[in-house]
């Protein structure tokens, strides 16, 4: 599946199916919480926090590819991720992007 941030590919013909969107919400366990709570006082990078979101990044990938092929599409167009902080120490991701399928083939 072609996923990409631009907004049109470049010598393509395609129709435009629909938004395909997938989302997780992660969360670390207690502990690393209370870590990554000590970290802030003497500063630094919170790589279970950075651990957590890459997971979530990749899920909501996949689950916004998994949408787009039930949609029948070859590619997605004008990708993009959201957040949300939840509660503290959990995070949504939202994967999106309009999924198109080629017609020029």
């Amino acid at each position: 599946m072609l996923i990409i941030t631009s907004d049109t590919i470049s010598g393509r013909k395609y129709q435009e199916l629909g938004i395909a969107q997938g989302n997780t919400v992660q969360t670390v366990h207690l502990g690393k919480d209370i870590m990554a709570g000590f970290k802030t006082l003497v500063g630094g990078e919170l790589t279970s926090y950075n651990e957590m979101m890459t997971k979530a990044r990749n899920l909501a990938e996949e689950r916004m590819i998994q949408n787009a092929e039930q949609m029948g599409a070859d590619a997605i167009i004008c990708m993009r991720y959201a957040s949300n902080s939840i509660t503290q120490g959990a995070a949504e991701i939202l994967a999106y992007g309009t999924a198109v399928k080629f017609i020029d083939e």
